[in-house]
């Protein structure tokens, strides 16, 4: 079983961030604030629709190692890039004069400017195992650490249940991609042995005990390793198909639609793939309702049919799995899973698979070999437990 590719280990983080920014800057710095990324339990899509979303922290993270200068200006050093950049007041002043992975910090500053608060000028050192590119949402991650970072470097009266909002609007207007507000709400309000029940039309939250710990099962990641194509424009078609929809249906999120009102809905539309793309909103909201209910009672194992209902309506109605996606559910399911899904955005990332612990091994390894018979760039699996969200750490 092969864990994230990133050099060092998990442990490690914190202290290379601490290093990081030592060399980089000469001396210590003045702490240092964690932020998760995140696996979505269930509820794909969801967000955007005004629905319902599980998500949990993971305990791959983001570490921001930080310090006030004093002055107006950023100076921040990645370890993943190498890079040292530099932005200033007016790079801040509007969307966009920030490019990069630095965009995801610049726009973290101009979101909280632009909310009012005095962010206080800062040199930062980022070092991540969040994996890139997987849909674990490194990016979330990034703009919670150094949100969390700044907000307590500056004293900044910022409630916690008001930040992924900030870090959305980063995400949304000066980085400029679409996405829902589920990232960012894991990654800050998540808690450790929980997922994170989120109504994404009321942003209210519920903590769902979710101990696989005690119940003898774990979460195994499996990173497809596919190559992503075109999911900014394959995501972006999927949010104009369910606004047609919730258009034609003449309700204002597909979230309005009830689960025993599908049928006449569908008898509605008149275009097979807003039929098929609606379908998929309206029945996986239910399967989050019914996973929290499952889960509020303590009956884990069995929300593993509703995970591999999920998979199946987002490879036949919402059309966002690649083949490696679905060999590694179908090998995991195989191999004794209780249930699997892709999880993210789609056309690649990531695969969860809920097991019994002492079956992690074997689930894993059986991933590997349907990648082998089909000549698959290897998957890289790992066993995950619910984790805390952003904090900053001793």
């Amino acid at each position: 079983m092969s864990q994230p590719d990133q050099p060092g280990s998990a442990a490690d983080i914190p202290a290379r961030a601490t290093a990081g920014y030592t060399s980089e800057y000469g001396e210590p710095p003045a702490g240092r604030w964690a932020a998760p990324g995140r696996v979505n339990l269930i509820g794909e899509h969801t967000d955007y629709n005004d629905g319902f979303v599980l998500p949990f922290a993971l305990p791959q993270q983001t570490v921001v190692a930080a310090a006030t200068t004093g002055e107006p200006g950023w100076t921040v050093w990645s370890e993943q890039s190498g890079e040292r950049i530099e932005f200033d007041l007016d790079d801040v002043s509007e969307p966009g004069r920030v490019k990069g992975w630095g965009a995801y910090v610049a726009g973290t500053v101009w979101a909280l400017r632009d909310a009012g608060f005095d962010v206080p000028g800062a040199r930062m050192a980022i070092a991540s195992d969040v994996p890139l590119g997987a849909g674990l949402s490194s990016s979330a991650a990034l703009e919670s650490a150094v949100l969390t970072a700044l907000a307590d470097l500056g004293g900044l009266d910022l409630p916690v249940d008001d930040r992924p909002g900030l870090a959305q609007r980063a995400e949304n207007r000066y980085v400029g991609i679409p996405s829902g507000i589920m990232d960012q709400s894991a990654s800050i309000r998540c808690q450790g042995g929980h997922a994170l029940f989120l109504d994404c039309r009321s942003l209210a939250v519920e903590q769902i005990p979710f101990d696989l710990d005690s119940a003898g099962l774990t979460i195994l990641v499996v990173d497809s390793r596919a190559p992503h194509q075109h999911v900014t424009g394959e995501y972006r078609a999927r949010r104009a198909a369910c606004e047609e929809g919730a258009r034609a249906l003449g309700v204002p999120a597909l979230r309005d639609v009830p689960i025993d009102g599908l049928d006449a809905a569908l008898a509605r539309l008149d275009d097979p793939m807003i039929q098929r793309r609606v379908r998929h909103i309206v029945t996986e909201n239910q399967r989050v309702l019914d996973t929290v209910e499952l889960l509020r009672a303590g009956r884990v194992r069995e929300i593993g049919p509703l995970l591999t209902a999920s998979h199946v309506s987002m490879r036949d109605d919402f059309e966002i799995t690649v083949a490696e996606v679905d060999v590694a559910v179908e090998a995991a399911l195989a191999a004794g899973a209780y249930g699997a899904r892709m999880t993210g955005g789609g056309f690649g990332g990531c695969v969860l698979a809920l097991v019994d612990t002492d079956r992690v091994e074997a689930v894993a390894t059986a991933v590997a070999d349907a990648y082998a018979e089909r000549g698959f760039t290897a998957p890289h699996s790992w066993p995950v437990l619910p984790t805390p969200g952003a904090h900053r750490l001793p």
